[in-house]
């Protein structure tokens, strides 16, 4: 279906690395470590849909990185009706942070994908998440070998969708709006931040989220290659 694609730029979290698996593992860690007397699904359920609310109003810059790190643990604890002092919260956030690259499961069929599209394509990352956390997760997962370009927000100073940010990726990678594709499973940061400054994208499909007409979209990366005449 694309033609005379030379550079893919991917987003990393819910994308490639499992995040809510791992980021679940990290928190089964420390409620272990520090004793927590609370229902480790019944935190991750009311925990995962807050921490996508959070990461909204960061990106939107409605709040700041510490108070993302903050008020998701805060605001989760207390829907879970369990008490727990500012101090505690502070350190879960720090430790949290600390033990999320321990995990890293990748999503099924990542790996293959990648080996598949090495040496067919030049291979980037373009991710919100901050420096130092999404390198630990890419070089504890093995990712590193595959990207030549790994781009985050922090470093950027901008957020996806933020057009800047993907104008500083195709310049950083050599790269044109016209050979590129941008595969996400954010439609509103991965797929419209893209679309707005000319890149094509491939929608991975993880949710219950409504697909808009003429959107290209898999459900599983492996549906990735025919796409790119695999």
């Amino acid at each position: 279906m694309f033609k005379n694609i030379e550079h893919l730029f991917f987003d990393l979290d819910h994308t490639l690395w499992d995040f809510d698996l791992n980021s679940k593992l990290a928190y089964k860690q420390i409620f272990e470590e520090h004793k927590v007397d609370l229902e480790l699904e019944k935190f991750i359920e009311i925990y995962e849909p807050l921490n996508l609310e959070f990461w909204r109003k960061f990106r939107e810059n409605l709040i700041t990185k510490e108070e993302l790190r903050y008020q998701r643990l805060k605001t989760a604890f207390d829907a879970c009706d369990y008490s727990i002092d500012d101090k505690k919260i502070h350190l879960f956030a720090d430790l949290y942070i600390k033990y999320l690259p321990n995990n890293n499961y990748l999503f099924p069929g990542c790996r293959e994908l990648l080996d598949r599209l090495k040496g067919r394509f030049k291979m980037h990352l373009i991710t919100n998440g901050f420096n130092g956390v999404q390198q630990n997760k890419v070089t504890e997962s093995g990712l590193n070998g595959y990207f030549d370009i790994i781009l985050t927000a922090e470093e950027a100073g901008y957020k996806k969708p933020a057009p800047q940010i993907f104008h500083q990726a195709l310049q950083l990678a050599g790269a044109n709006v016209e050979n590129s594709l941008m595969i996400g499973d954010s439609y509103t940061a991965d797929i419209m931040g893209a679309k707005q400054v000319g890149i094509k994208t491939i929608w991975f499909h993880t949710t219950n989220q409504e697909i808009p007409k003429n959107e290209v979209v898999v459900h599983d990366l492996l549906s990735i290659q025919p796409l790119l005449g695999l």
